[in-house]
């Protein structure tokens, strides 16, 4: 705690001197410094959404509100304490003030890189909005400070609202003017090449699809993914530095381009069932010969190829032996089978990993030996393509990589190698999927990698790159939405499995795009409704997370026509929703096909 200043009687001079001043109509230097102080924080009240601020797991909502019709709320998990901060311009050698208003229990809000010593102050309990104020003066040659306001780990959600940053402002110039030129490269079906003239003093450039912000880049040219195609769009840039953000530039537009299947990814049904078939065990669930799959399954998945070694990237794919599974047909049977099924219109891929096959394809010498391995795989028993279904520590990301975008770690560069390999092997018609856990995907929404600060788990969020750089490659993505904690959800509330809501809540973020790790500059874009399929356990036994056909139909209900929807509202309507799958085929067959005969009597 601060001591009481004593009072210091000024002597008579001092006096004197400050009536000559007064009398001579001279300005005081005082006078004239708080003349020039001014409110520094950018959207301190939160109006402009997250505009300004970095936050880990921040959003704006209406209520509870101090002022105006916005205000932050963050909620900190696990490692993370729900971090916002901004940078401002300030001058050196001079005083400053900072204020905010908060609401929640062990609520921060502090300055730090002030040159002298960083502040901070904090409530221990706020039920109500509570002012928290403190000062610091900046070093001899310090032009910028952080001020910051985080919560503390697992105590939940913390408010705050009309944040301030008092005193003189910095010398941050003008913000760039209008990036000017420009103009559309190629396009295809799901894309747009943009490209503009560069702008003297811009530090980077933001980009916007249809008037909404939908990435930041350094460079002057950038690709906007995500597009649905035979759909016109318009684009606009802007350049930024750190006084602000230009006008926007003219305005182009482009149309994508029309799928080259005329629709039909890898010429699957609208609606397709997907399955696994425990090819290479029975798992207690009895072993399911392929030629007893019935015609209901629209993509059957082969369970599994695993690895020789974690890092060796040599994958083998072993049918179940007779001792385990005394039906088991015969290799000439099986692959008879397999074509049998191709005549109908089906596809048959074989799934690489599952919870014991952990791949991690760390050195150039694994990514190619995965690529000879599995294309030996696929020739050997004539299938379709691969389903990429890694689990527990095949993917995590290094400290360093924090842009999905552009992934450094080597697991996932050289997994991304090796798909795009093997997908220029086989053609258009090689059909891939993946079937990741919500941990490496949706969790993604809070927490990317070891985070900003360090301390996460890495791998958080780490399908996420792989994911982006396929996505053009992506026939369907079919994420678990089973054995799994809980997610939150793009209404920042918690989703939890057993319902329809999870499943509704988890599909949506992937229809939507969502932002990564809370940064509203870096966002993951939405994939096609043609490229997503729901993953649920077929039954009890399966997995954690299995729901009736009653909460199946809801989820289909809400997602396709926007009814049954519950409390979570979606951002939009999908009737091109692709469809479900389920582990497994041979649980659904246990439980007399229950799965099958709800998804057969929903899409007819």
């Amino acid at each position: 705690m601060e001591r009481a200043r004593p009072l210091v009687r000024r002597p008579l001079v001092t006096l004197l001197t400050a009536a000559a001043l007064a009398a001579s109509g001279l300005t005081a230097l005082t006078s004239a410094a708080r003349a020039a102080d001014a409110d520094l924080a950018r959207n301190g009240g939160f109006e402009s959404a997250l505009d300004g601020w970095t936050c880990t797991a921040g959003t704006t909502v209406t209520s509870p509100v101090r002022s105006g019709t916005t205000a932050l709320k963050a909620t900190p998990a696990g490692a993370d304490n729900a971090r916002c901060a901004q940078t401002v311009s300030v001058r050196p050698d001079s005083q400053y003030t900072l204020s905010g208003y908060v609401q929640g229990t062990y609520v921060y809000l502090g300055a730090s890189g002030t040159g002298t010593t960083d502040v901070s102050t904090w409530a221990q309990s706020a039920p109500a909005w509570q002012q928290l104020t403190t000062t610091f003066r900046t070093g001899p040659s310090t032009t910028k400070v952080t001020i910051y306001t985080h919560g503390w780990y697992g105590t939940g959600a913390y408010h705050a609202d009309d944040i301030s940053l008092t005193g003189p402002g910095g010398e941050t110039g003008q913000p760039p003017a209008a990036p000017g030129g420009l103009k559309t490269g190629s396009v295809t079906s799901s894309g747009v090449a943009l490209s503009w003239s560069p702008v003297p003093g811009a530090t980077g450039y933001a980009v916007y699809r249809d008037g909404t912000k939908v990435s930041t880049v350094t460079g002057t040219s950038t690709t906007v993914t995500g597009l649905t195609p035979s759909t016109a769009y318009s684009f606009q840039v802007s350049a930024v530095n750190d006084a602000g953000e230009s006008a926007r530039s003219a305005t182009v537009t482009a149309t994508t381009a029309q799928r080259p299947d005329d629709g039909g990814s890898a010429d699957l049904p609208a609606h397709a069932l997907v399955g696994y078939l425990h090819a290479s065990f029975a798992n207690g669930s009895g072993y399911t010969r392929m030629a007893d799959v019935p015609d209901s399954w629209d993509v059957i998945d082969l369970a599994f190829g695993e690895p020789t070694s974690v890092t060796s990237g040599d994958i083998r794919f072993e049918r179940c032996p007779v001792a385990e599974c005394p039906n088991v047909e015969s290799d000439a049977e099986f692959k008879a089978a397999i074509k049998a099924k191709q005549a109908a219109g089906k596809k048959v891929l074989i799934s690489i990993g599952g919870q014991n096959g952990q791949v991690q394809l760390t050195t150039a010498a694994a990514r190619d030996k995965f690529v000879s391995s599995v294309s030996a795989i696929i020739d050997e028993y004539g299938l379709d393509g691969l389903d990429i279904d890694f689990e527990g520590h095949s993917l995590s990301l290094n400290a360093d990589d924090t842009d999905f975008k552009n992934p450094k770690t080597p697991v996932v560069v050289n997994l991304v190698s090796a798909v795009k390999t093997l997908k220029a092997k086989y053609g258009a018609d090689f059909v891939l999927t993946m079937a990741p856990e919500t941990f490496f995907v949706q969790l993604g929404y809070q927490y990317y990698g070891t985070g900003k600060w360090g301390g996460q788990d890495p791998r958080a969020g780490a399908y996420l790159p792989v994911i982006h750089a396929l996505r053009d490659d992506l026939t369907l993505l079919h994420v678990q939405d089973y054995n799994s904690g809980p997610i939150m959800g793009l209404d920042n509330q918690y989703h939890s499995m057993g319902g329809a809501d999870f499943h509704i809540a988890m599909t949506d973020m992937l229809l939507t795009g969502f932002p990564v790790a809370g940064d509203a500059n870096n966002v993951f874009p939405p994939l096609r409704p043609d490229q997503v399929a729901i993953g649920m356990p077929a039954s009890t036994n399966a997995g954690n997370g299995h729901v009736s056909p009653a909460e199946v139909t809801k989820t289909l209900n809400c997602l396709t026509k926007k009814t049954d929807c519950g409390s979570y509202a979606t951002h939009g309507t999908w009737p091109a929703l692709r469809g479900l799958m389920t582990w497994s085929i041979n649980w659904d067959r246990y439980s007399n096909w229950e799965f099958q005969k709800n998804f057969d009597a929903y899409f007819g």
